[in-house]
């Protein structure tokens, strides 16, 4: 006869007291993330103070500093926050996925469709929205050329899926030379600043931040099944699984919230690549935990970079893209000569 207290096979592996312990790391992250709105929304060359700042979260009349706020600080801060979730949400499952350290939520060749889609749209001259819109056609097809071909006589394996995207990413960044070196001297700037990463144009995040949020919340139910398969393919077939659905949802899934991402404020790199890593080394590989801390880290760190970027050299500004770039190779050295130690 059977202990009473005896695991089923299929039982949800009980949450690690160093996770139980850990989970005080999402409040403390949501007031660094609050802390990084703060500062995006008073500086800029008209200061806004904290009075002002809590007149209008009261529903307040700010005058001119609140029309600032409202109407040029606000949406760039809440694109920029939302992006950085979304990449690193991206970022965090691709390399769950691809069981690769070095896998980015732009693995798969989303980033370049959408550069293409950006480009020809800037090259036609055509409106924001439609330049938005481009954009993410650009990134769908991109993601469906790279699902179609990886299929070939089999399942869609990492390895496959992988090599698929790099080819692609080779064949998109090929286009986007092709298009830079016949593109005017008039449109080159805004080409090269979206390529590197751009929040100013940013000002409708409203589908960004409902990305941002339906995301995590389609995450939260994959959360265990990414952790048993974690443990390889087998034992989570074991556990009951299906490794197969589980795979293509989330490449899906982390395409689409990239799509989104690079739609919005262009190719931002590092922020998918090292956020995962860094609360990976500090809160371990429990999903549950990991990626709403992940979407937290990465929201304040594109915010605080865009900040940066905006203000450091006022009134030019800098290539958001740029300072994650500064940041995130450093950090990365070091990640990396830690793990080689």
């Amino acid at each position: 006869m059977s202990h009473p207290h005896a695991a089923r096979p299929d039982a949800l592996p009980a949450r690690p007291r160093g996770a139980r312990r850990r989970v005080w790391v999402l409040p403390l992250l949501a007031a660094v993330l609050s802390g990084a709105f703060a500062l995006a929304l008073s500086l800029g060359s008209v200061p806004v103070s904290a009075r002002e700042l809590w007149t209008l979260a009261t529903g307040g009349d700010a005058g001119l500093a609140g029309q600032v706020v409202l109407s040029l600080r606000l949406p760039r801060a809440l694109a920029a926050a939302s992006c950085g979730g979304l990449l690193a949400v991206a970022g965090a499952l691709m390399q769950v996925l691809l069981r690769n350290p070095l896998a980015d939520p732009y693995v798969l060749g989303i980033s370049g469709g959408a550069a293409v889609g950006a480009l020809l749209a800037m090259l036609a001259g055509v409106t924001s929205a439609l330049l938005e819109l481009s954009a993410f056609a650009g990134a769908l097809a991109a993601m469906a050329l790279v699902f179609g071909l990886a299929h070939g006589e089999g399942s869609r394996t990492p390895t496959r899926l992988l090599l698929t995207g790099v080819i692609v990413s080779a064949g998109c960044g090929a286009a986007v030379s092709f298009i830079l070196a016949v593109a005017s001297e008039q449109s080159l700037r805004g080409m090269l600043f979206w390529l590197m990463g751009d929040a100013s144009t940013a000002s409708r995040p409203a589908v960004a931040v409902g990305a941002l949020v339906a995301g995590m919340v389609a995450c939260a139910p994959l959360a265990r099944d990414l952790n048993l398969l974690t443990r390889g393919d087998v034992t989570a077939q074991t556990l009951g699984v299906s490794v197969a659905r589980l795979r293509l949802t989330v490449y899906v899934l982390a395409s689409a919230l990239t799509a989104i991402a690079v739609t919005t404020v262009g190719s931002v790199g590092f922020v998918g690549l090292v956020v995962p890593h860094l609360v990976r080394l500090a809160l371990g590989n429990d999903q549950r935990l990991l990626l709403p801390a992940s979407a937290l880290a990465g929201a304040a760190l594109l915010l605080l970079a865009d900040t940066a970027a905006r203000t450091v050299i006022a009134p030019a500004q800098l290539p958001v893209g740029v300072l994650t770039a500064l940041l995130g190779v450093p950090v990365f050295l070091f990640l990396l000569q830690r793990n080689g130690r």
